[in-house]
């Protein structure tokens, strides 16, 4: 016999607080977490497939870089999963009739949504083939990258024009991008941490507008993604491939970066002289490097190593012993490209996830009435969404309440007389119908 179905949603007994008593999905207790996803998931294309994946490893750690969707997924389907798993943004790409390349940034539940048109874009295989050293596939998507944003806020002065994007809309596109990573405090933030830089510009536009753009200027945003690399100035070559090989040798990698030296009688040889092993300075771009790409950090092995030695002096001698027991070094730091490259252009505006009032567009512009007309019509959904809202809560508390004996005395006899009356039915249905027949 099957089990009979408890109901445990709306009815008594249901048991849907989160644990511990807090509050579920709460924006200020969880770390941002993004899902890119492929809207029509066939029909988008290889490339737009690739650029996906590309934007997965640039979200990486807190996105879902294994998300696969299906043709018959829906958005209902991802807003309707965003809360429990706790997403807070989701970055829809997707292809329209025309052959255009589409990105939509929502932030969940409640939204806004900005809406982009990718101009140009270079996927990171592309990025890696032009460069003659290229970097990654190692530990830098362990941690969010570094967000650097330029020109996001234009001057007065532009923003005064006729042609100026409203100050309003800025300021929201800036705060949606700062919030798809975690905020870094400069005081608690590990230097080792930051192994990746994402940079957003801006470009403003110098010249008089076209005749498409003589209402707003275009809002042009120039995503690129690095990888840092850091190195030792001041030392040539091959005391740097020294230096790379006692890493290695730490980490238990393989030997081959470790220089030979059979052929030689002492390591000044291999140092001082340029032919001897490959090492030695070769030219002048090997042991030098640009002035502003260096920095002074602490050398955190030296002060590890003297740590001990000056805790015991500083007793005795005082902050004097301390001073000298600091160390600093120079690095070099470069930024590697890692991909991909987008060029974004904001066409559209609105609140809610994908489905609400646009708040501006780059196109379709509208006359105070026309304004004023869509806003009547606004206030008028919202009013009846939450009637709807107040029957459904009315309907859930009154399945929730304990019903009375004499609601169930009711609905006892209820069901007695339905089953008389069916049997009524059909055993006098039968009869009449013998009886007209005779």
């Amino acid at each position: 016999m099957a089990r009979r179905r408890h109901k445990k949603k709306t009815h008594i007994g249901a048991h849907n607080e989160p644990p511990n008593g807090g509050v579920a999905n709460s924006s200020a207790s969880r770390a941002p977490k993004s899902m890119v996803i492929r809207v029509g998931a066939g029909e988008v294309g290889s490339s737009v497939s690739q650029l996906v994946k590309d934007v997965r490893s640039m979200m990486k750690p807190g996105t879902a870089s294994r998300l696969k969707e299906r043709k018959s997924n829906r958005l209902r389907d991802y807003t309707t999963m965003a809360g429990p798993l706790g997403v807070s943004h989701l970055l829809l790409f997707s292809r329209s009739s025309t052959g255009n390349t589409n990105l939509r940034l929502a932030l969940t539940p409640r939204g806004p949504t900005l809406h982009f048109r990718v101009e140009r874009y270079s996927l990171c295989k592309d990025v890696r083939k032009a460069l003659k050293h290229p970097k990654g596939g190692g530990k830098e998507y362990l941690s969010p990258p570094l967000l650097v944003m330029n020109d996001f806020i234009s001057p007065e002065i532009d923003s005064a024009s006729k042609h100026s994007v409203p100050r309003h809309l800025e300021t929201l596109t800036t705060t949606m991008f700062q919030s798809l990573f975690p905020t870094i405090s400069p005081q608690s933030t590990a230097l080792s941490s930051i192994r990746r830089v994402l940079l957003l510009n801006r470009e403003l536009s110098q010249s008089a507008p076209t005749d498409r753009e003589a209402d707003t200027s275009p809002f042009i945003i120039n995503l690129r993604h690095y990888v840092i690399t850091t190195k030792t100035s001041g030392l040539s070559k091959g005391i740097r491939r020294i230096n790379a090989a006692e890493r290695t040798l730490k980490e238990r990698a393989s030997k081959k970066t470790l220089p030979n030296l059979g052929n030689l009688e002492d390591v000044a040889d291999y140092i001082l002289d340029p032919s001897s092993a490959g090492g030695g300075f070769t030219s002048g771009s090997e042991s030098e490097v640009e002035t502003d790409a260096e920095i002074e950090v602490m050398d955190i092995g030296h002060k590890r190593m003297v740590g001990r030695k000056q805790s015991e002096a500083a007793r005795e001698t005082g902050r004097e012993s301390q001073r000298r027991g600091t160390r600093t070094q120079k690095r070099a730091v470069r930024l590697v490209e890692l991909g991909p490259r987008m060029t974004l252009r904001m066409t559209k505006a609105e609140e809610g996830v994908c489905g609400g009032k646009i708040m501006w567009h780059e196109y379709v512009n509208k006359t105070e009435d026309e304004v004023q007309e869509m806003e009547k019509v606004w206030e008028t959904r919202k009013r009846e969404k939450a009637e709807r809202k107040r029957v459904q809560k009315e309907n859930v508390e009154k399945k929730r309440r304990p019903r009375t004996s004499s609601e169930q005395t009711d609905d006892g006899m209820q069901e007695d007389l339905s089953a008389e009356d069916e049997s009524y039915d059909s055993r006098g249905g039968d009869s009449n119908t013998s009886e007209v027949e005779e």
